[in-house]
């Protein structure tokens, strides 16, 4: 069996010598519909086993094992035409009653495209796929390795605004959020199902019986924006065990009124990486109260958050620090945060976690609703010993989160985590001092003065606004010059 990254290399290189693939971003696409539907085969010969009335929801000349298995059957043009003409016209218009499967289906195949031109070609990727079997517990778990090396892929074909999240974050984020067995999930920003997976997976490790299980499948719901991330986040769920991940929608959450959201929709937990540094497109901020209008996507995000949880419901999510001192309509998105929830703990992560797709700086918030904020405390998370950042080879590590998980601590019968302990990496502040500073949540370490001038990060915010101040000095002052010589001209009349 080969590395992961050469299976992918060598499927990429051969998509390459086809003249009709001409960008990554079409090559993923390419390899997310075929590697769907040789999951779901494969997924389909284990229910076979386990179920004697198992029926497919797909024609038998549609099936992977049908058309695509025999490393010497259908090529070159024949394929081509077969593909085009029958294979993708049929899934996307596949009708199967009220079968949640083949509506998935469906809507995976929506937007699907073959790309290539050369049909030999094609065959030769699908052999390449035949090569792994999903139902083997090595296979799946490399898929897992070439799946992560898809996403990234994904990222540095230029999507804006859609970041791959580190598992460690992610997995930090679940552990302490820590939905349990009876509760709903939600991610309103779903992307490829990192999330989703990670709780699932914590959710499995409480699970005892065949009843644990049906809940576990579910339980969960997710939203994603665009084509291609729903596609791999249904892959992804299929992978790790989702019968019909049909509660994954492709969709644009912040689309649809926040007014429209029904109490019975509201979950128990909302784990998410909203897009940010993306604008919306006109329009979709009137969907949202006047007060919190606005066109930036990780504030439609938070304030749609709020309105999701039930009471008593928790959060956990990524935001970057430009939420955290903006000021205007962000400054109301937070007033009206720490009024209706309780804002009890902000991780302040370090520069690079992100890299290579983003240089922003990024927290990890964690709220929950139906209690006003009295105090929120901060973590800033350091650098593991030795390192200045952050970058491909040596990403964020799980590890490095133990000394947050051991400060943590339990919450009182309020939600307030009164026993924790200030130490060089943690502080507190109260209601009282947040309100005074106009809502500003950007607060440095006070255990940790800053020696230098700082990164560029803190310090564009700090001059954009001086230069803000200085041209409405300016204004003012040439207005009452201005003045001054119209009254100094109208007495010398």
């Amino acid at each position: 069996m080969p590395n992961v990254s050469n299976l992918v290399k060598s499927i990429q290189d051969i998509m390459r010598k086809d003249a009709g693939t001409y960008g990554d971003a079409q090559r993923l696409e390419q390899m997310a519909w075929l590697f769907f539907l040789k999951i779901f085969d494969d997924r389909e010969k284990e229910l076979e086993m386990l179920r004697d009335n198992y029926r497919s929801p797909l024609p038998r000349h549609l099936r992977w094992s049908t058309w695509a298995s025999d490393e010497e059957g259908i090529t070159g043009e024949a394929l081509l035409d077969f593909v085009n003409n029958t294979l993708l016209p049929k899934l996307k218009s596949l009708s199967g009653g009220g079968d949640k499967i083949a509506g998935l289906i469906r809507m995976a195949f929506e937007d699907a495209n073959n790309y290539m031109k050369n049909g030999t070609l094609m065959r030769q990727v699908i052999n390449k796929i035949n090569g792994i079997d999903f139902n083997v517990s090595d296979d799946r778990h490399m898929f897992g390795d070439i799946y992560e090396k898809l996403l990234k892929d994904l990222q540095s074909a230029g999507n804006a605004g859609e970041f791959y999240t580190p598992r460690a974050v992610t997995q930090f984020i679940v552990d302490q959020v820590n939905p349990r067995l009876g509760e709903t999930l939600m991610d309103p920003a779903c992307g490829t199902g990192g999330f989703l997976v990670c709780a699932i997976e914590h959710l499995r490790r409480q699970a005892k019986t065949e009843a644990d299980e049906r809940t576990i499948q579910g339980c969960f719901s997710g939203i994603e924006k665009k084509h291609l991330p729903h596609v791999l986040c249904m892959t992804n769920l299929l992978l790790h065990g989702i019968d019909v991940p049909s509660n994954v929608r492709h969709d644009n959450t912040l689309a649809r009124p926040l007014r429209d959201w029904s109490p019975r929709e509201r979950v128990d937990t909302i784990i998410t990486n909203p897009p940010f540094g993306g604008m919306e497109e006109d329009g979709i901020e009137a969907n949202y109260p006047s007060e919190f209008r606005t066109r930036e996507t990780a504030d439609l995000f938070l304030v749609l958050i709020m309105k999701l949880l039930k009471p008593g419901g928790r959060a956990g999510l990524v935001l970057p620090d430009g939420t955290l001192f903006g000021e205007g309509v962000k400054t109301r998105i937070k007033e009206s945060l720490l009024t209706d929830c309780n804002l009890h703990t902000i991780v302040r992560l370090p520069n690079g976690v992100f890299n290579p797709y983003t240089g922003i700086r990024t927290n990890l918030l964690f709220f929950t609703k139906g209690t006003p904020t009295t105090e929120v405390w901060y973590y800033e998370h350091p650098y593991p010993p030795g390192a200045k950042s952050y970058n491909k080879g040596k990403p964020i590590d799980i590890k490095e989160f133990e000394a947050e998980k051991k400060w943590w601590g339990k919450p009182d019968k309020h939600g307030r985590y009164s026993k924790r302990d200030e130490n060089d990496q943690a502080w507190r502040v109260s209601i009282e001092q947040i309100k005074a500073g106009n809502y500003n949540l950007d607060l440095k370490n006070p255990h940790n003065p800053d020696t230098g001038p700082g990164d560029v990060d803190h310090l564009l915010p700090e001059y954009e606004r001086l230069l803000e101040t200085i041209a409405a000095t300016r204004a003012q002052l040439k207005q009452e010059l201005h003045h001054a010589l119209t009254a100094t001209a109208g007495s010398a009349e």
